[in-house]
C-alpha cells in the first residue's frame, strides 16, 4: 500500500490554471531574454571580427626597419627652397624635422619621411 501511495506522488498532477498561466510567461520569458542574449553576443562577435580585418597596421616601420645594403650608409637627398638654411633638426622613428630659415627672412619646419624619400609636412612659423 506504501509503494501505490508513493506511485501516486510521482506521477504529475495537473497545475491549477493560475500556476499554469505563470508558468507559460516564464518560460516565455525566459526564452526572449536568452534570445536577446544570443543576439548581443553574436553582434559583439561580428564587432570584433570587424576591427581584426580592418585594423590599420600596429605601427609606422622604424627608421632601424628601413631597407639598407649591408656596409653601406643610407644615403639621399632632401630638397628645401633655394636660399633656406636649416636651423636644427630632429629625428623621430623614419621622419625628420628640420627647422629653416627661409630666403625671405621667415621660418618654416618641414617633416620628411625617410622611408618615402619625401617631404610630407611644411609649417610656416609666424606670429599673429
Amino acid at each position: 500500500m506504501f509503494a501505490m501511495a508513493v506511485a501516486d506522488e510521482d506521477e504529475e498532477k495537473p497545475l491549477d490554471p493560475e500556476v499554469e498561466k505563470v508558468r507559460k510567461k516564464l518560460v516565455r520569458f525566459v526564452a526572449i531574454n536568452l534570445g536577446l542574449l544570443f543576439l548581443a553576443l553574436m553582434v559583439v562577435i561580428a564587432a570584433l571580427v570587424y576591427k581584426t580585418r580592418t585594423a590599420p597596421p600596429a605601427s609606422p616601420p622604424l627608421a632601424g626597419d628601413i631597407q639598407v645594403p649591408s656596409g653601406e650608409p643610407l644615403t639621399g637627398d632632401i630638397v628645401l627652397p633655394v636660399g633656406a638654411k636649416v636651423i636644427s633638426q630632429s629625428l623621430s622613428g623614419n621622419r625628420i624635422s628640420i627647422d629653416a630659415e627661409l630666403a625671405d627672412g621667415s621660418r618654416a619646419i618641414f617633416v620628411y619621411d625617410i622611408t618615402e624619400r619625401r617631404i610630407i609636412g611644411r609649417f610656416s612659423i609666424r606670429n599673429k
